[in-house]
């Protein structure tokens, strides 16, 4: 038996046609250009006539570059510059019509075994107690009693001022009126008789003899000039310890702080019915010029013109100077006074009575050691100090 053939394989059937994309269509062919006109012959170039030159314009002249506006602070400071030099021009203006306006008077005078300058400035400061220049109604207002004719000094002052350079302080040293001291040309006396017997000159020597220091300013002040420089600044405080009744001073003040003004102040400073008597005046007299000197040097009266002006027109009247004193020589000493000031008096030996009736003696070799270390410009030793304190 045959075997059938296996059956042809089977084909896989044919793929289908592939589709062609149709053809891009012709693209339209621009229209040819039409032929170009015939251009007509160019006319012959014409003779170009030569033109003026122009004149050339000047340059312009460069623009100046604008200012820089000033600045804030240079116009302050300007403004600040002027104001200063305002107010040096008023003070220096001021300061020269005060020193042509103050008194002076011949008080140191020169004479035959003066003593030598020393050291350092001296003062002698005066209160006088004349009543020439006060009516009868200025008298009684200030409780100064009868005319005394020339007067004498209820207060004597000898201030010391250090040179440049010096650690000693500035030194108040008060003289009591009674000491009993040579009066050139008239013997033995009270030391403020001399005031009466000469004035000024006479006092300075007296005081220039006594103590063996040269006087290089003098200051005098009255009655009525110190109320009147007291009101000028306002009243000054104090502050008694002890309650002061004195009739003959027209006072009666208690215990404790309170401004005095002119007429009180004068009675303060020349009472003397406290339990020490001229002591305890002395005390008081240092205490109420430091306190007056505080008070004029106070912003209360230098930053105010209706106290800073009454006051240096009071001070001017009220002052007198030496010949040599100008208002800077003042304006040292009152600085030199608002600080830190030594205070003491001339020690005294004995308290006696005689022809000049109860008198003030020195003790010698004290003193002596007082106004040694003044003249030399150096410290007062303490013990000189305390011994004037007793």
């Amino acid at each position: 038996m045959q075997r059938p053939f296996p059956p042809p394989p089977l084909q896989p059937p044919p793929p289908p046609p592939v589709r062609q994309p149709p053809p891009p269509p012709p693209r339209r062919q621009p229209p040819p250009p039409p032929p170009p006109a015939a251009r007509r012959p160019a006319p012959p170039p014409k003779a170009l006539s030569p033109k003026p030159a122009k004149p050339a314009k000047p340059p312009k002249p460069p623009t100046p570059p604008r200012a820089a506006k000033p600045r804030r602070k240079r116009r302050w400071g300007r403004i600040v510059l002027s104001l200063l030099l305002v107010s040096v021009l008023a003070v220096g203006g001021l300061g020269i019509w005060l020193d042509t306006a103050l008194h002076r008077i011949p008080a140191l005078t020169a004479y035959t075994d003066r003593p030598a300058a020393g050291k350092g400035t001296t003062w002698l400061l005066v209160g006088s107690d004349s009543r020439q220049d006060l009516t009868p109604e200025q008298q009684a207002e200030l409780t100064t009693g009868g005319d005394l004719g020339t007067g004498r000094t209820d207060t004597i002052l000898l201030v010391h001022v250090p040179g440049l350079g010096s650690d000693a302080p500035t030194t108040m040293v008060s003289i009591p009126r009674d000491s009993y001291v040579d009066i050139p040309g008239y013997g033995q006396d009270k030391i403020n008789a001399a005031f009466s017997l000469g004035g000024a000159p006479l006092l300075a020597q007296t005081v220039e003899q006594a103590t063996g220091m040269r006087l290089d300013h003098y200051a005098e002040v009255g009655f009525d000039g110190f109320a009147v420089l007291v009101d000028a600044v306002g009243g000054v405080t104090m502050c008694p310890a002890e309650p002061i009744s004195d009739p003959l001073a027209g006072i009666d003040l208690p215990a404790g702080c309170q401004k005095l003004d002119g007429r009180t102040a004068l009675g303060f400073v020349r009472t003397r019915a406290t339990p020490r008597a001229d002591l305890d005046r002395m005390v008081n007299q240092r205490q109420f010029m430091s306190a007056l000197v505080q008070r004029a040097a106070s912003p209360a009266v230098l930053l105010n013109p209706l106290r800073w002006y009454p006051m240096t027109r009071a001070a001017v009247a009220a002052i007198a100077v030496d010949e040599d004193a100008h208002v800077w020589d003042l304006g040292r000493l009152a600085w030199a006074l608002h600080g830190d000031v030594t205070t003491t008096t001339v020690p005294i030996g004995e308290y006696t009575d005689n022809g000049s009736g109860s008198v003030v003696m020195w003790d010698g070799d004290t003193a002596s050691r007082l106004f040694e270390a003044l003249a030399t410009d150096t410290a007062v030793p303490q013990d000189v100090i305390d011994a004037g304190r007793q």
